[in-house]
């Protein structure tokens, strides 16, 4: 019985929520995307690309770290070699640690898709 008590004052110190959504297409930062789906511009799938990016915040004044899609989105490019993402789920939590005094606190972005590289035009 004790040891229930003990995990469930850990488990009401603790809180967090995470928001899910989905984009189509997610290409690296360029002069004109648009322009690859206009000429059709041919491509081959690399597999499956996850990223992630995180900023935390110390007594909620101190933040440190960068949480933005657009960091999560080059994470997983870069690891994958890719020049895009094709039906991409992102996911963005928030979680703190003794929520009444805001001790620590982080909030993290995950990217997750299909890896692409497109190809040059014959």
């Amino acid at each position: 019985m004790k040891r229930l008590l003990i995990l469930l004052s850990v488990v009401a110190l603790c809180a967090g929520c995470t928001s899910v959504g989905s984009v189509g297409m997610v290409t690296k930062n360029m002069a004109d995307p648009g322009a690859l789906l206009r000429n059709g511009q041919p491509y081959e799938e690399i597999g499956t690309a996850e990223g992630e990016a995180c900023r935390f915040f110390l007594l909620n004044v101190v933040p440190f770290g960068n949480s933005a899609f657009s960091t999560a989105v080059e994470e997983a490019l870069e690891k994958s070699k890719g020049d895009a993402l094709l039906n991409v789920t992102v996911s963005s939590s928030l979680y703190g640690f003794i929520p009444i005094y805001n001790i620590l606190s982080y909030s993290c972005t995950n990217v997750r898709g299909t890896a692409i590289k497109f190809e040059k035009k014959p």
